[in-house]
């Protein structure tokens, strides 16, 4: 039996995520429909989320399932010593799909394999988040006509950033060049760096963010420094607040310029660029519900042509 889980995008080919964005797109003119009556969708959430649940739920809910789970492992049996295997395959009994966010790398992955039921990694530690990065794709693409050929500067955390170690993965198709902007501390991790020379995608490494060097973005990709990750607060102070956002620094760049962030924000975002025409943070992440909605019905099988036929029928009634 084929496993349709969503664990990485890193093995989505090009035509795969732009037929998922054409589905996405097909949910954007019409976000209610039955297409998943009563069918059971579990949100495993071993971190804390609020965009990501509640858009994978509320998604769940738009499209007619019903939703079990969780968001505080501490109300579960594995509180009680319960190991992931058997919370797995004791959800499976319940749910059509699985939609589980941890903090262990691997765990996505490891769920995959053992469980009847498909698997969607909404997040495991430091390694990826492909729901993320679809509506990240969504997002460029609806903002800027094209993935292709596009320079995208990524800025902050890029060490334990799964955010943008997905993104990374998922451009390769289309001829981008990265630019990473971070402390010494936070630099995207070579094993990255190394996937951008075995898939020739071409970037640039800089510590200084200046409106200079953000000068030719398409897209700004900010991250914030994630305490949770830290074994040394030490460090994290050091830091937190090395790069901020400022309107001001926004004056001489692209027009098409659009400014991005997973959210949430701390500090790296000033207040005062909420107002700029170029900041796309917010739809972004509204941009979430259509991403996920293309996610459920893909990973249960649901065809683009299915969901552009129950769209021809909507738009009938």
């Amino acid at each position: 039996m084929e496993n349709r889980s969503l664990v990485t995008i890193a093995n989505h080919s090009k035509e795969r995520i732009l037929y998922l964005l054409e589905m996405a797109q097909e949910f954007e003119k019409q976000p209610n429909r039955h297409l998943l009556d009563q069918k059971i969708v579990a949100t495993l959430f071993f971190e804390p989320s609020t965009r990501t649940r509640l858009s994978f739920e509320t998604a769940a809910n738009r499209l007619g399932a019903k939703v079990i789970g969780f968001t505080d492992p501490k109300v579960t049996s594995s509180s009680k010593g319960e190991t992931l295997k058997d919370t797995i395959m004791m959800v499976s009994n319940y749910a059509d799909i699985i939609v589980m966010r941890h903090y262990l790398e691997g765990a996505a992955r490891y769920a995959s394999e053992i469980a009847p039921v498909p698997i969607v990694n909404a997040g495991d530690g430091a390694n990826q988040h492909p729901s993320q990065t679809m509506l990240d794709l969504y997002s460029i693409y609806k903002t800027q006509g094209t993935l292709e050929n596009l320079n995208i500067y990524l800025v902050g955390d890029l060490k334990y950033g799964r955010t943008v170690h997905s993104l990374l993965m998922a451009m390769r198709h289309f001829n981008p060049t990265f630019h990473f902007v971070a402390p010494n501390e936070l630099r995207m991790p070579e094993e990255y760096k190394l996937y951008c020379k075995e898939y020739h995608i071409r970037y640039e490494e800089h510590s200084d963010f200046t409106e200079e060097t953000i000068a030719d973005a398409d897209i700004l990709y900010m991250t914030r420094v994630q305490r949770e990750r830290f074994t040394d607060l030490m460090e994290y102070e050091r830091v937190k607040d090395v790069y901020i956002l400022h309107n001001k620094m926004l004056e001489h760049t692209r027009p098409n310029l659009r400014i991005l962030h997973p959210l949430p924000r701390v500090n790296e975002i000033a207040y005062d660029v909420d107002s700029n025409p170029k900041a796309y943070y917010i739809q972004q992440a509204r941009n979430g519900l259509y991403a996920r909605e293309a996610i459920l019905c893909d990973v249960l099988g649901i065809t683009l042509d299915e969901i552009k036929a129950d769209t021809e029928r909507l738009m009938n009634i």
